[in-house]
């Protein structure tokens, strides 16, 4: 990032209080200046280039995008959280890190068992003493090389990081019963990772049950556009068995390849940032926090601003409850020292002094203020201005229906809707009633919710409120197509239509002291509006074009005039007038 006069560079993604430092204005007037273009950010959180672009030019900037290697960006043209991180880092100073991953999948398919296993083949591998302390992260070795696990299966908690302006994971692995096969929960979680384009490696357990069918496995695996490897796709899916040990080496060798294709690096020397894993207050510890750290080197007694907590760390323990000094990339750590306890997915970062670290946190609190004041949903209605903030014209819908007979026209429905300019991403669609983890991934990927002859439950409505997401309820699918339409059609850049309001013909010019030149004129056709756009002739020639600032009847300061009248006209900062001109009044709808 840097700045040269009123030009400045701005990267693929920057946070707003960067942001804010960069063009010397106040994070607090920067959030609501946001706010104004249909953007809620807070302090911490990542906006991209165009809408920085758009807010910096109201303050006189001219932006420029920052060099960035093309390799950097992914087929969907966004930037991986990680990249966002280390935008401003020197790449020559950039070094692989070790890859994050956590565990998702259904219910009773073996989330929990396969950490369990790859927890004790790492102890059996030579780890002495084994896990003391359990710290919600953890990692093993493979090959001399490290892969971090964050301990928290369930895409419960992976979207309430992503929710929270954070990704804490490199790499999903998709946890599948080879006797089970895609399940609810299962095509919910790859919509989740999905969501997050975060790479998926699937783990095909329990393939020692007699009932494992693989192959059916794969086949609706592939029907969710997870095409496995062997089938000649880009999903790599490896057969394990959590219970028998089985298939647990392979699995970590996919992931490490799945990393070396992703070029997952860090500044190990740069600014320190991360994210919070965990966090409790502990009756004789304090406040301890598990932090992950994503990039620089985290020392004991660094000054950190977490979310809204901040303090100076007393002592750090790895995931096996050991002290140690400092922590580098992608490593996962318990802390202790915060003022307060932080939310899982804050972002963090280290600051030069407990001083700035009062002043951002004082800041972060005022904006939170600011925007709790001014939320509202993200609402069909107020979509077309959202979308305009972004670059993609994409309608993100969530789709829950009473029952499959309903769900597939619903979703060909849909897919004819967004077939034009504006597209629609049905990020998820499932039977059954609205609940907790519907809205959560809602409000993680900015989606609208739509029921079809369901309800939503009590908790899940609450949850909407607070999060901003808008749940529309239907009984008949036209009235749904009907509003998703409009939605669509609101969505699309305005087509602007000249409506002609009068006709006036310029009779004398005198000057005025208060308005400068005024054009005397008498109206011929229709009506004069002030406010109005106006086309001023001169014989056939067009000699201005602007806005009538200023009308006036005899002394009268008046709204419009109609035919007949005569009137007094000025023209915004224009006064080559004469008599005999004639002009136009215009609207544009």
């Amino acid at each position: 990032m840097s700045s040269n006069g009123s030009r400045i560079e701005i990267p693929a993604s920057i946070v707003v209080r960067d942001l804010a430092q960069m063009i010397e204005k106040s994070p607090i007037d920067l959030i609501k200046k946001l706010m104004t273009n249909g953007v809620m950010a807070t302090i911490n959180q990542a906006v991209d280039y165009d809408t920085a672009a758009i807010v910096v030019a109201e303050y006189g900037f001219e932006a420029v995008p920052e060099a960035v290697e093309e390799e950097a960006k992914e087929e969907s043209g966004e930037v991986p959280m990680w990249r966002q991180m280390i935008a401003g880092e020197d790449k020559a100073h950039l070094k692989a890190r070790p890859p994050v991953v956590t565990i998702l999948g259904h219910v009773d398919h073996g989330k929990t068992s396969l950490l369990d296993a790859i927890r004790s083949t790492d102890v059996a591998a030579g780890e002495a003493g084994g896990i003391t302390q359990h710290i919600g992260a953890y990692q093993v070795e493979m090959k001399g090389r490290l892969i971090t696990f964050l301990d928290t299966p369930g895409h419960a908690a992976f979207t309430q990081m992503r929710a929270r302006g954070a990704q804490g994971a490199d790499i999903v692995i998709l946890v599948v019963a080879a006797d089970d096969g895609v399940m609810p929960q299962t095509r919910e979680a790859i919509a989740h990772a999905k969501a997050a384009r975060v790479p998926i490696v699937v783990a095909l357990n329990k393939i020692d049950k007699p009932n494992a069918n693989p192959d059916r496995v794969k086949q609706q695996l592939a029907e969710m556009e997870l095409v496995p490897d062997d089938w000649g796709g880009n999903t790599m899916v490896v057969p394990v068995s959590a219970k028998q040990k089985k298939g647990i080496d392979d699995l970590l060798e996919g992931v490490l390849l799945v990393a070396d294709s992703s070029e997952i690096k860090a500044n190990p020397s740069g600014k320190v940032i991360g994210t919070v894993i965990e966090a409790e207050l502990d009756k004789s510890k304090g406040v301890m926090a598990t932090l992950l750290v994503q990039n620089g080197t985290l020392e004991s007694g660094d000054v950190v601003v977490a979310g809204t907590a901040h303090g100076k760390l007393r002592a750090i323990t790895d995931y096996k409850g050991k002290p140690v000094k400092k922590a580098g990339p992608s490593t996962p750590v318990a802390v202790m020292g915060l003022s307060d306890v932080p939310s899982a997915g804050d972002l963090f970062e280290v600051v030069e002094s407990e001083k700035e670290a009062r002043v951002i946190v004082g800041e972060r609190l005022e904006a939170i203020k600011t925007q709790a004041q001014s939320r509202k949903k993200l609402s069909l209605e107020d979509m077309f201005s959202r979308v305009q903030a972004g670059e993609a014209k994409e309608l993100n819908l969530i789709v829950k229906a009473d029952v499959q007979g309903s769900l597939d026209p619903i979703i060909t429905e849909l897919n004819k809707l967004g077939a034009g300019e504006i597209g629609i991403k049905v990020l998820h669609a499932e039977t059954g009633n609205i609940g907790n983890n519907d809205v959560m991934l809602a409000a993680a990927s900015k989606a609208i919710m739509i029921g079809f002859n369901v309800q939503a439950d009590v908790d899940a409505r609450r949850m909407a409120e607070k999060e901003g997401v808008d749940i529309r309820l239907y009984e008949i699918i036209y009235r749904m197509t009907e509003d998703i339409e409009k939605a669509l059609k609101g969505m699309l850049e305005p087509d602007y239509v000249e409506k002609i309001l009068g006709k006036a013909t310029v009779l004398q010019v005198f000057t005025a002291s208060k308005f400068g030149r005024v054009a005397g004129c008498r109206v011929v056709d229709g009506e004069l509006k002030r406010g109005a756009k106006v086309r001023l002739y001169r014989n056939s020639d067009i000699i201005y074009e602007g806005d009538l600032s200023s009308l006036r009847h005899e002394k009268d300061d008046v709204k419009e005039i109609r035919q007949g009248y005569e009137c007094g006209v000025g023209f915004k900062n224009f006064a080559d007038i004469q008599p005999g001109d004639s002009l136009v009044c215009y609207i544009l709808e």
